[in-house]
């Protein structure tokens, strides 16, 4: 008999996090008279699902992705604005919660649109939409970023003429262990597979060296399931999600199903945008431009493929970017044409979402991060019949939300493998 277990647990070395609350930031697209800033900072009360109201953070030119450091101590955001792209890094104060300016580096190419950090905590990867390229950048032990090291320029069109003349690199992400890139290109219909090499900060053609979606289907975003077994990526063009096979060997994935994002009778303008999966893995959600909805999934947990449960719509309106807390209960959605936040809470029987009665005034709002520090550990753990895992995201059955911070202390870091230990024996023992 196979059993799925969801555990989360909260694991303080440091009574610096509220156990009620979690502070959460907002990118946004800074245009003339829409007034937005910058990123803006709030707090969701994990009870309740409200939110504060939003008070600015840091001022900088259209932050319309960020992203948060394993160590909770640094912000990085990419500013998409003309054909010199930058990422700017910030430290965030402890107290406050502000964001205090570092460095700014160079993307090496034209709009980026993504940033992500490598499990290490070594390096950002930035996404260059504009230019179709994507590049490796250093983290100093500061927090401020070096000289890009690694860089590759993608090639070739698709079928869609108004937005596929050439390539877009949309996305870039790094496998559960670390060992591979993966830039999801819009403009050619692949997703770029590269060999990461995270102490060198490089990234070279893995083999096999892409995988290739449908023509005119528009790869935006991707992620992997929490049990690191499968991926997904969302296509922006022709609205579907493809589940795929991951062989952590080679990089490589397999397609195992393409689905649309939505209804059977919609005849009008769509496109996609971002895509999250639950922490305990048992739901996709992916959101539609156009429609003005965010689609829910259930995930099949021996097959990966999706089944469909519902569209949200309530108060939606142009869904870039949403988010899932760390909870799993509580889904944040960006309108970026609503000027607002909204806040869901997750059925976790079903997956399906319901209005918290929780919604705040962001200007043009692209990207939602909560803040994750080591003082505060959230394992989301999968127990399966023989096949327990380790805490640390090997093979197996586990996943880390909030990985550790790279330089807390040997006896943290003991503290929190015996507390993995523990938690792998009681998902054993129960999945008998």
């Amino acid at each position: 008999m196979r059993r799925t277990l969801f555990i989360i647990i909260t694991f303080s070395f440091i009574a610096t996090v509220s156990a009620e609350s979690l502070p959460v930031y907002f990118g946004t697209y800074t245009r003339p008279n829409n007034g937005s800033k910058g990123i803006y900072r709030s707090t969701l009360d994990l009870e309740t699902g409200r939110l504060s109201a939003p008070v600015l953070a840091a001022e900088v030119a259209s932050p319309s992705f960020i992203e948060i450091h394993p160590n909770g101590k640094f912000l990085y955001a990419v500013s998409e604005t003309g054909d010199s792209g930058t990422v700017t890094a910030f430290a965030i104060d402890p107290a406050s919660r502000s964001l205090k300016l570092l460095n700014r580096q160079a993307s090496r190419g034209a709009g980026p649109c993504h940033v992500s950090i490598d499990r290490a905590g070594k390096n950002v990867l930035v996404a260059n939409y504009g230019s179709g390229s994507a590049a490796v950048i250093p983290i100093k032990s500061d927090g401020s970023l070096a000289e890009p090291t690694g860089f590759t320029q993608h090639q070739g069109s698709s079928i869609n003429q108004s937005r596929q003349k050439g390539p877009h690199a949309h996305s870039i992400n790094v496998s559960p262990d670390n060992r591979f890139a993966y830039v999801a290109d819009l403009g050619i219909d692949k997703i770029m597979i590269y060999a990461l090499d995270a102490e060198k900060g490089t990234i070279t053609p893995a083999h096999p060296p892409s995988a290739d979606l449908r023509p005119g289907a528009g790869p935006r975003h991707f992620v992997f399931a929490p049990d690191g077994r499968r991926a997904y990526v969302i296509n922006e063009l022709d609205c579907t999600i493809t589940a795929f096979d991951y062989d952590p060997a080679t990089g490589a994935l397999k397609e195992i199903q393409t689905i649309t994002t939505l209804p059977e009778r919609f005849n009008g303008s769509n496109t996609c945008a971002e895509l999250r999966i639950h922490p305990t893995g048992a739901f996709l959600y992916g959101s539609n431009r156009g429609h003005d909805s965010i689609a829910v999934y259930r995930t099949d947990q021996s097959s990966g493929k999706l089944t469909f449960v519902e569209h949200e719509t309530a108060d939606i309106k142009t869904p870039r970017n949403f988010n899932i807390d760390p909870t799993g209960r509580f889904c944040l959605v960006a309108n970026q044409d609503g000027d607002s936040v909204v806040v869901f809470r997750i059925d976790l029987e079903t997956g399906a979402l319901e209005p918290a009665g929780s919604k705040v005034a962001v200007a043009s709002p692209v990207c939602i991060r909560f803040l994750q520090t080591p003082v505060r550990i959230l394992v989301a753990y999968y127990s399966r019949t023989g096949n327990t895992g380790s805490i640390w995201g090997e093979p197996g059955a586990a996943a880390v939300t909030g990985p550790l911070d790279p330089g807390i202390s040997e006896a943290e870091q003991d503290a929190a493998r015996n507390l993995g230990q523990r938690i792998a024996t009681v998902a054993k023992n129960q999945s008998k």
